[in-house]
């Protein structure tokens, strides 16, 4: 079992079997000794993390070894079919975002497949004339990559879904908000809660501390959008949410900007919006956001004022839900 964290110093088998796997992922460690964590090593590291949607430190924890096991799979390279735990892997991220632009809606491509992916991939080789025994096989994928390269170019069934969804929200009254956090900041998440359901919201708060566990409760009530909060170390503030290659969160971008508006000028530093691909905006299956507002102290002292900011930006979210296009 490797030992988490790996970083900067450390040599061995587990450091060897990182370096390989940067590399196969397109990010060679560039003269490094092989099993020693070395500034080459983090580097590639840091780029990998950059490029994957994760937060950049240089130091592989157990989120970015996943990342890093999940990037090693091709389509085709293996069966794919619908078991516990899930399979998780950047080939059903591109098996989604082919169901997805040929018109078999299986959700957002978050690479993790469920349900609804293997209905949609079960619907495409019954029209295709397939065996629907929803696996995804060589036949299948030879299949589906025909398809798409006839398809021409387009946002997709799960862009058009979720422009959709949120297209209909009109008052903050008619939302259903889960609100969670991670690390320290109960308090705060309590007083977003609380006033977001006196302007008639329904509103559930988790504090759950696996990323995994806030999702599912937020599937699980169906939310209209899910607002996180997490602490950090560093005197920082990022508002992320869902974004692949293949999608972004047209939804979540636009509740994210909102926030990056009305939180200026509360936290360490000026906000700033990225599209990221971190597990609870990666599980949530509607907008979510993650408000990474910096030291816990500085935070609870201003929790009053960021309350007051949230409550405007959800409201603001839901006169106006999607974000005005640019001439």
């Amino acid at each position: 079992m490797t030992p988490f964290p790996l970083q900067r110093g450390q040599r061995g088998e587990p450091i060897r079997d990182l370096q390989r796997r940067l590399s196969a992922a397109g990010h060679s460690p560039v003269r490094a000794e092989a099993g020693s964590f070395c500034s080459s090593t983090e580097e590639a590291l840091q780029q990998f993390q950059e490029v994957r949607g994760l937060y950049v430190s240089g130091i592989c924890d157990e989120q970015s070894w996943l990342a890093l096991v999940e990037a090693g799979w091709k389509l085709g390279d293996r069966l794919l079919v619908l078991s516990a735990p899930q399979l998780r892997g950047d080939d059903i991220e591109k098996l989604q975002h082919a169901l997805n632009h040929v018109g078999f809606d299986c959700g957002r491509p978050d690479g993790i497949l469920g349900p609804a992916t293997t209905r949609a991939l079960t619907d495409f080789q019954r029209n295709s004339g397939l065996n629907a025994d929803g696996v995804c096989g060589r036949k299948t994928v030879q299949t589906l990559d025909v398809l798409s390269r006839q398809s021409g170019s387009g946002p997709g069934v799960a862009s058009i879904r979720e422009l959709e969804s949120v297209r209909h929200t009109t008052s903050l009254r008619k939302l259903r908000i889960v609100v969670g956090q991670f690390g320290g900041l109960s308090s705060t998440g309590r007083s977003v809660a609380r006033a977001l359901r006196q302007q008639g919201a329904s509103v559930m708060s988790t504090d759950e501390y696996d990323a995994a566990a806030q999702a599912a409760a937020a599937n699980r009530f169906e939310a209209t959008i899910y607002i996180g909060f997490e602490a950090s170390s560093e005197m920082c503030a990022d508002v992320s949410y869902f974004a692949v290659p293949s999608f972004e969160s047209v939804g979540g971008r636009s509740l994210g900007s909102h926030l990056v508006r009305e939180l200026n000028g509360l936290l360490p530093t000026t906000p700033t919006l990225r599209g990221m691909r971190l597990p609870v905006l990666r599980e949530t299956r509607m907008p979510a956001v993650l408000c990474s507002v910096g030291p816990v102290r500085d935070v609870v002292d201003a929790t009053g004022a960021l309350t007051i900011a949230v409550v405007d930006a959800a409201r603001k979210w839901a006169d106006a839900p999607l974000p005005v296009p640019s001439n």
